[in-house]
């Protein structure tokens, strides 16, 4: 059985990690508005791994017979500035999220819920991959500017990301 504190923190975590993907395909529509269709690829991409965070959490609360309390997903801004400001954003909102999951796996540790601490150490292991892979095409980002043939170089490579 899962506690009530477990069970309202995860799903909080399920509402960000549904944010996360709305707020990813908002960024994708950018990105596509501004004929940037690698980058809004790669971002369509990343919603849908978002989307499946999510899908597990919401399996696990209910594996522990937990109780989902959907809430609203509040709606992501639809503006982002250029590609590069694009990308800063969701490496903040990546850094976000790692915080949020880290609360979650000091929640579980503090509860001696182990169940909990071993499937969000998955989570853990994502988010460093996560920052990891964003920070990466800010630094090609910023290293190629926002101007020239170097952004479409990248648009095009960001275009061939497939889905895990």
């Amino acid at each position: 059985m899962i506690s009530p504190r477990m069970q309202a923190a995860l799903n909080t975590q399920i509402n960000l990690e549904q944010y996360s993907a709305q707020l990813y395909l908002a960024m994708s529509a950018h990105c596509d508005a501004q004929s940037f269709k690698g980058f809004a690829h790669w971002l369509r991409i990343q919603a849908g791994e978002e989307t499946a965070h999510a899908m597990k959490l919401i399996q696990f609360v209910l594996d522990r017979n937990g109780k989902l309390e959907l809430q609203p997903i509040a709606a992501p801004p639809t503006d982002f500035g250029g590609v590069i400001q694009v990308f800063e954003k969701t490496l903040d909102h990546e850094k976000g999220i790692t915080a949020k999951i880290n609360a979650l796996f000091e929640l579980a540790r503090s509860e001696k819920d182990y169940a909990s601490e071993i499937t969000l150490q998955w989570y853990v292991t994502e988010q460093v991959e996560e920052e990891s892979n964003v920070g990466q095409i800010v630094d090609h980002l910023r290293a190629v500017g926002d101007q020239g043939g170097g952004i479409w170089y990248l648009d095009s490579r960001m275009g061939k990301r497939t889905a895990k």
